[in-house]
């Protein structure tokens, strides 16, 4: 039977920063926790030190959705925590995410960037609150990850300031870095990551939370806990390299592109089968930035929809 502790999942593939960000969840928790590692399709050159909260877990790579999914299954915790194998978090964290979640809730955290330098919040840029859904479709001089289809989350500064004093909040979206909910709201609600269509690495943000606000529940930002993430630009892909042998890579283009089309198509268009609500709701709750007017005319245009392919 499923216990008040939460179970924390981490999906890693040839990290660097694992065994310090273990060593801090560990540190930081205060109540009853287990740490899954899932090292898919890797084993580490140092291993983390031996705790009876943590168990590794190494099998043949599967992609990070895969691991996710099956940490889930074989967890012990009421509640889940996905986190990224690059952060560090703040104390008490376990129990103030467990205080603010109701059962269809999926709570975030204050996100800053990770100085791994010094494994501590990297003081010189500014945190993130709030992030919004960009309109999908991009002129052919910008894309996001590679892509220029896409259903990414940008930053929402204005909200952040607007709504600096409100500790616990409504979010229409978040990076995928972090994610806090009850494990039956997984399994129930979300059925888990769908690689089908989605592939292995994309969609998973717009899958978790887009599933919980369309299918009834909320997605919350809970300013009294923090955590920091690494950005991993030139400098950690010079240390991948240097570290692991081999040049710093999540999935391939090609699936990239077809992933990211399928997760517009996905959604834009309304094909899961269990929303409560269409899309159309969330653009017009949140009064989402970039999205035209007249978008929901736009995406019936078959002609207008061929030519952003």
């Amino acid at each position: 039977m499923a216990s008040k502790k939460l179970s924390i999942i981490i999906p890693a593939r040839n990290e660097i920063y694992l065994n310090q960000t273990i060593e801090n969840l560990l540190k930081q928790a205060e109540d009853e926790i287990e740490i899954i590692v899932v090292l898919d399709g890797y084993w580490p050159t140092e291993l983390p030190k031996e705790d009876p909260r943590l168990i590794l877990v190494h099998r043949e790579r599967q992609g990070m959705k895969a691991s996710i999914n099956s940490a889930v299954q074989m967890c012990s915790g009421e509640f889940i925590l996905k986190i990224d194998a690059h952060c560090t978090i703040s104390e008490g964290f376990d129990n103030i995410l467990k205080q603010d979640c109701d059962k269809d809730d999926v709570i975030i955290a204050r996100r800053y960037s990770l100085n791994p330098d010094t494994f501590d919040i990297k003081r010189d840029r500014d945190f993130v609150d709030y992030e919004y859904l960009r309109w999908p479709y991009r002129d052919e001089n910008r894309s996001v990850h590679g892509s220029r289809v896409g259903i990414h989350a940008e930053q929402w500064k204005e909200r952040t300031i607007n709504n600096i004093n409100i500790l616990i909040d409504s979010t229409p979206t978040f990076q995928g870095s972090f994610y806090f909910m009850h494990k039956e709201h997984f399994i129930k609600r979300i059925e888990g990551l769908d690689e089908k269509g989605f592939g292995t690495f994309v969609g998973e943000a717009q899958q978790v939370g887009l599933k919980t606000w369309l299918g009834g529940g909320r997605c919350l930002i809970n300013k009294k806990v923090w955590y920091s993430h690494l950005w991993k630009g030139q400098p950690y892909r010079e240390a991948h390299l240097k570290e692991i042998g081999t040049p710093y890579s999540r999935i391939g283009q090609k699936e990239l592109k077809e992933s990211n089309t399928f997760c517009v198509d996905y959604f834009i268009h309304d094909k899961w089968k269990n929303r409560k609500h269409n899309l159309s709701w969330l653009i017009e709750k949140f009064d989402m930035p970039t999205w035209p007017k007249n978008w929901t005319e736009l995406i019936k245009d078959e002609q207008w929809m061929k030519q952003q392919r």
